[in-house]
C-alpha cells in the first residue's frame, strides 16, 4: 500500500476537496463534517471528472397522501458532489451513485499523520 500526500493537516476546511494525482488515477478527497473520504475520480456514467463538480445537499421531494408534490427540499442529513460532464450525483460519505445506490465510485482509505493528510492506494 501507498501513501500519497495530500496536503498539510488542518489546510482543508470543512467542506474543501482537492483532486491528486496517484500514479495515473486521479483521487478526490473530501473533508466532510471533520471526516475524510477519497473517491475516483472516473464518473460510472462516462468517465468524467465526478468528484470536480458541485457539491450541494441532496434534494428531495415530498409527496402527499393524495400523491401531489409539496415541493422540492434541500436535505439536512445527506451531501452530494455532482459530476460536472452529466450530472451523475454521489453521496459524499458512501461514494454511492443517487440514481443507483448499488454503483459505487472506488473509494480509498485517508489518514492523518505527522501534520499531514495521505491518500492510500
Amino acid at each position: 500500500m501507498t501513501e500519497t500526500f495530500v496536503a498539510k493537516a488542518g489546510s482543508l476546511a470543512d467542506g474543501d476537496r482537492l483532486v491528486v494525482a496517484v500514479g495515473k488515477k486521479e483521487i478526490g478527497v473530501f473533508r466532510h463534517r471533520g471526516k475524510y473520504h477519497a473517491y475516483s475520480n472516473y464518473c460510472l456514467h462516462s468517465g468524467g471528472p465526478a468528484c470536480e463538480g458541485l457539491i450541494i445537499a441532496k434534494v428531495t421531494e415530498q409527496i402527499l397522501p393524495d400523491k401531489t408534490s409539496a415541493g422540492l427540499f434541500f436535505s439536512d442529513d445527506e451531501t452530494h458532489f455532482v459530476c460536472p460532464w452529466h450530472g451523475y450525483e454521489y453521496n459524499i460519505e458512501t461514494g454511492a451513485c443517487a440514481g443507483d445506490p448499488k454503483q459505487k465510485l472506488r473509494s480509498f482509505p485517508v489518514i492523518e499523520k505527522d501534520g499531514a493528510i495521505y491518500v492510500v492506494t
